[in-house]
């Protein structure tokens, strides 16, 4: 398949978008346009190439075979731009503003640290404003167009907010060095039934911590709530002083059990899957800085592997 000279490369940018996400939705936002201009972009590319790239099967979005085609062209030349677009921006003084980011506590990513050190070393006229917060007020900011994005659990969102997953993380049960339990092995999780426990502020029905709810309550963990924080780091606090046994997100734990500040209890496999998410709004008008970080978030998220939730969206039922 050979394109054409004079062919646009927002077409295929877009073209690419649709492919990636199935979804012409989740590629207008990815695209910060709206999505009668993906859907007009994808048609003129399907004119100009004289070929439909992409089919309906029902609900479903799915990639022709010329659409693959192209899509392989597209991924070279995005790759190529991309790799242009790093000389030039060392060193770019000239987009500057403010990017502000909400967040959970106890955030620990060294990719992500990588990526901001990456990132600022292109950027230096971007300021960056970090504030630590409830789950729920990260949500907050993101509606009352208070910040540019943010990095908290997944949890009921307005229609306005968008997410991704940001950090997978598994929690499990711990223990400090004050605490009865620690030292024993071979524990069954029956013996420690009715410890007393230390947990989230979030964790109960209906809020974002709920699957440690129903994991105390499936396996008849009956014990007195005795502390409880929105913040991880307290969280920890209060488990290493012997307060209860409590949850924690293992890949914030290693050091601690490395150096027998803690100790993992049963069930070993973890008693639940609480994703960090990237959250930011669709409806918001954003700076230059903005839009330059979240494209560039998106595209280390994307480097990460990281995918949309899937989910049926109605406007993905019709691309025209």
């Amino acid at each position: 398949m050979h394109l054409n000279d004079r062919l646009d490369w927002n077409l295929l940018r877009t073209f690419l978008a649709i492919a990636r996400e199935r979804s012409v939705s989740r590629a207008a936002e990815r695209l910060h346009i709206s999505q009668p201009a993906v859907s007009q972009a994808l048609r003129r590319l399907e004119q100009q190439l004289g070929s439909q790239l992409i089919a309906r099967r029902g609900p479903r979005i799915e990639v022709t075979q010329s659409g693959s085609d192209v899509m392989r062209i597209a991924e070279e030349v995005y790759g190529t731009i991309s790799r242009l677009s790093v000389n030039e921006l060392e060193g770019n003084e000239d987009v500057s503003g403010l990017v502000r980011v909400r967040m959970v506590s106890g955030i620990d990513f060294p990719a992500y640290d990588a990526f901001l050190a990456q990132f600022h070393r292109r950027y230096r006229g971007i300021e960056f404003e970090s504030q630590e917060m409830s789950s729920s007020e990260v949500v907050n900011c993101l509606q009352q167009k208070t910040a540019t994005l943010g990095l908290t659990p997944r949890r009921s969102l307005p229609k306005s907010i968008n997410s991704r997953i940001f950090l997978p993380q598994r929690y499990a049960l711990f223990c400090g060095p004050h605490h009865p339990l620690f030292g024993r092995v071979d524990l069954d999780i029956g013996e420690f039934s009715t410890e007393r426990i230390v947990t989230f502020s979030s964790d109960k029905v209906g809020d974002h911590m709920s699957a440690l709810t129903f994991f105390r309550d499936e396996r008849g963990l009956t014990g007195r709530v005795i502390g409880s924080s929105s913040s991880v780091w307290e969280v920890k606090r209060l488990i290493a002083a012997g307060l209860g046994i409590g949850f924690l997100p293992e890949h914030v734990v290693q050091a601690e059990l490395a150096e027998g500040r803690l100790q993992r209890l049963p069930p070993q496999e973890g008693v639940a899957d609480i994703d960090i998410c990237m959250l930011w709004a669709t409806d918001q008008k954003r700076s230059l800085a903005e839009k330059v970080f979240l494209d560039a978030f998106h595209a280390f998220l994307d480097s990460q592997g990281r995918k949309e939730p899937k989910h049926l969206l109605i406007d993905d039922l019709a691309i025209g």
